[in-house]
């Protein structure tokens, strides 16, 4: 008897872990997943209870073991009843407030801001003056 299994991309996005499946299946062709320690570069790899993830999410690792397949995209607590996290509690601590949802820190070198355009405006004239 086979056990049941589930398209990884699917099971990505149901259990939250990718905003959308096209998301999820763009980190697995990438490359960036791991089913059981062997790479996987297709979406519709299959997992199943028992079998551990390795993936890149926010720019960390997370290593979940899969527990269950959902049968809907459901709420938060719903489907993180689907995994188990080998992620150490205080990096989900610490990891939380990045990923709160707030705007981005802004990077050093992008865009300025209106006021030091003007600052800048104003030094090239007086420089040209």
């Amino acid at each position: 008897m086979t056990r049941p299994t589930q398209r990884l991309d699917k099971w990505l996005w149901q259990a939250r872990f990718f905003r959308t499946r096209s998301l999820a299946a763009r980190e697995i062709a990438a490359g960036h997943c791991r089913v059981n320690g062997a790479r996987v570069t297709k979406p519709a790899a299959a997992v199943g209870a028992g079998d551990v993830l390795t993936f890149v999410q926010a720019r960390r690792v997370r290593v979940v073991r899969v527990t269950g397949l959902p049968d809907r995209r459901g709420p938060a607590p719903e489907a993180q009843a689907h995994y188990e996290d080998f992620e150490p509690p205080q990096q989900q601590g610490a990891a939380a407030p990045a990923d709160a949802g707030g705007p981005p820190e802004p990077e050093p070198g992008g865009r300025p801001t209106k006021r030091a355009r003007r600052n800048l405006e104003t030094m090239r004239r007086r420089a040209l003056e």
